[in-house]
């Protein structure tokens, strides 16, 4: 570690703890498998009541200098500390309030100095001692901290749900900080190389000027588009990247052509712009909707990134499972109250629950729930998992409590919100799934037959392209209407004539049964 970080320091020009011209550094996972938002990070690292001087003075900017230290020191006090955040935010919004203003970058410096000095406070009153002021001290506590976030209930949990192994581990990176916070010449933002929801290959994000990264997913400030056509398309009156840093945006539009060339694949990446320069924090293959999937990959085979095969081997064949996910009858009468951002396909009803570990419980008692949220975190995701849909509302509309087991449903493809349960239809499975499919004809050497134990079953297997019926287990066509009487009949029957005139019965019944799917093949 220290050897590496004298390599930062030689190649920043800035010396790490260094009263005069201080480098700050971030500290971040970097799993084999991306999990995001389930792992800890560290922003600002290398700030004391020394060094926070120095950044004012060589930056020329005293408010920028001590909001990234109140932001060290809530983080640092959050993740390696163990001090829960609402301790700090309580004094923030109070900060807030006292001067008469809404959001956090509105703030004072003296404002910010006085919030260093709470939240400090705030350490001495939790922990009984001071907040280290040893930058050496703050880089191990960072570095042991997100090694020991591997093994937090969140990432945990998530790799359960991601089949990812737990001896895999993680490494930590330390990086040189660059800073979207030193004036309205700079910004932090997010972005996917194509649309995560749809697959469609439209540049997707959002940034903020005069920001941090965790302000964009935090929604303490309602995040910009990058495009024109994404501001246009949401109804929003902020404008773009694209009109007011045209010069940052096609740099950055370059950087997605060369990363999407280099992995072949979507890609999830985090940058900031400091004083006018872009700088790319991470990138790693983007997290995706089941249809986004099979369109990203069909996409990047007919623009020749990628072969079929490898279309094909880029995705999990479960996926085929979350398109089976039903969307609302066209027909059907709506009782629309809300619209959101579409996040996702499919459509899903449930009651209304306000808490993660709610909507687990009633999942359990065999309750189909929607999660309301005013936002999700990575601390929500067994609550995620177990709610039908899930619906937030930071900068749109707030549901009461008196809402609390209503009955909800979410059209995740539209973003609408409608009160009771709305009729579904069945899913279509055409367009970039029947492309895929063709392609997996061309390479499989095997037929597909298939399970069927119902002539609903069997006709459903057809719809799918199944090539005939592998196995047909019958003892299930007996337990519907009057079939299931003559089978009780034949069960109780005191001699062997009652129990041949119930099987007489039986024999009409199931040759019926397997005679009535002429559609396929025996």
């Amino acid at each position: 570690v220290e050897k590496a970080l004298n390599l930062v320091e030689s190649r920043a020009g800035r010396k790490f703890g260094d009263s005069t011209n201080p480098l700050l550094v971030s500290v971040r996972s970097g799993a084999r498998a991306s999990m995001p938002g389930m792992m800890d990070t560290v922003l600002n690292l290398g700030l004391n009541d020394a060094t926070v001087e120095a950044l004012a003075k060589k930056s020329g900017d005293r408010r920028f200098a001590f909001d990234s230290y109140r932001r060290f020191v809530q983080m640092y006090s959050d993740v390696v500390l163990g001090i829960e955040i609402n301790q700090f935010e309580k004094h923030l919004e109070r900060a807030k309030q006292k001067r008469g203003v809404k959001q956090d970058c509105e703030l004072l410096p003296e404002d910010l100095e006085g919030l260093v000095k709470s939240y400090k406070a705030v350490v001495q009153l939790e922990l009984g001692e001071e907040f280290p002021e040893d930058p050496k001290k703050q880089l191990w506590g960072a570095i042991g901290a997100v090694f020991n976030s591997w093994m937090n209930q969140r990432a945990k949990t998530y790799r359960q749900l991601h089949d990812i192994p737990e001896w895999w581990g993680t490494a930590v990176n330390v990086q040189a900080m660059v800073f979207g916070n030193m004036g309205n010449d700079c910004a932090t933002g997010v972005a996917f190389t194509r649309d995560p929801s749809t697959g469609k290959n439209e540049f997707y994000g959002e940034f903020l000027v005069n920001a941090q990264g965790e302000d964009v997913v935090a929604g303490i400030r309602t995040p910009q588009e990058l495009t024109i056509r994404a501001r246009k398309s949401h109804g929003s009156d902020l404008p773009s990247l694209e009109e007011v840093m045209p010069n940052i945006f096609k740099e950055l539009l370059s950087v997605r052509s060369q990363l999407e060339t280099h992995y072949k694949d979507m890609q999830d990446i985090e940058f900031t712009i400091q004083q006018g320069k872009l700088y790319m924090l991470q990138t790693r293959n983007g997290k995706r909707t089941a249809p986004a999937a099979l369109q990203i990959a069909v996409d990047m085979a007919m623009e020749g990134l990628i072969s079929k095969s490898q279309a094909l081997l880029s995705l999990k064949p479960d996926l085929v499972d979350q398109l089976l996910h039903p969307t609302l009858d066209p027909k059907a009468k709506k009782d629309v109250i809300a619209k959101g951002l579409p996040a996702s396909p499919g459509a899903a009803g449930g009651k209304v629950v306000f808490s993660a570990d709610e909507a687990v419980r009633r999942c359990k008692d065999g309750d189909k729930v929607i999660l309301v949220r005013i936002e999700t975190s990575p601390d929500d995701i067994h609550g995620l998992h177990a709610a039908e849909g899930v619906l937030t509302t930071r900068g749109q509309v707030c549901l009461p409590d008196s809402c609390l087991g209503q009955i909800l449903t979410i059209d995740g493809s539209t973003g609408e919100v409608m009160v009771g349960e709305v009729p579904t239809v069945p899913p279509q499975l055409s367009g970039s799934f029947g492309t895929i499919m063709q392609w997996a004809d061309e390479f499989r050497d095997m037929k597909v037959r298939a399970n069927a134990e119902t002539p609903a079953d069997a006709r459903q297997a057809k719809e799918f392209g199944a090539e005939g019926i592998g196995l047909v287990r019958t003892e299930h066509m007996f337990f519907e209407g009057q079939r299931i009487v003559a089978m009780r009949q034949m069960i109780l029957a005191t001699d062997e004539a009652g129990r041949r005139e119930a099987l007489d019965k039986l024999l009409v019944m199931q040759r019926d049964d397997i005679t009535e799917p002429r559609c396929l093949k025996p």
